[in-house]
């Protein structure tokens, strides 16, 4: 792929997470855990498709010279698609932090400030060869009503 074509499809994706951030920052905590819950539900549901791509790709990287400690952290099983999964359910168990007001003070003059936790918009994560993270920082993002973009 030319390096243009690249940074333009590159400008979309940012420009995408971007519009999404707008609506996952008014979400409601509700509609979060709901999308949460079937994240959660997708994985249990997919582990064997999960498991089977997951071979192929363990295959093309034993082919590619991939050494034995990288391929078993990318390696996924059923165990680690349900760990998976049980970490996606344990972040709807955390309260919802947007909107939280973390400290306050009234001023003098009568003038109330407040602290108060918001999403930050877009959050960028640059990571490899732990499979377990795409998922981690999806749940995470959304929780906190913040989109992600995954490299």
């Amino acid at each position: 792929m030319s390096t243009v074509l690249s940074d333009s499809l590159i400008d979309l994706e940012l420009h995408a997470a971007k519009e999404v951030s707008r609506t996952l920052a008014i979400a409601a905590s509700a509609r979060k855990d709901a999308a949460l819950a079937a994240i959660a539900t997708a994985l249990e549901t997919a582990t064997p498709c999960i498991i089977a791509a997951n071979a192929d790709d363990l295959e093309r990287g034993r082919a590619g010279g991939l050494s034995a400690g990288l391929l078993d952290r990318l390696r996924l099983d059923e165990a680690r698609v349900r760990a998976l999964a049980a970490a996606v359910r344990d972040v709807i168990a955390l309260p919802d932090p947007v909107g939280t007001v973390v400290r306050g003070s009234r001023l003098p003059n009568g003038i109330q400030l407040s602290q108060v936790r918001v999403p930050f918009g877009v959050v960028g994560a640059i990571y490899e060869a732990r499979p377990n993270v795409t998922v981690d920082i999806a749940a995470l993002a959304l929780k906190s009503g913040n989109a992600a973009v995954l490299r």
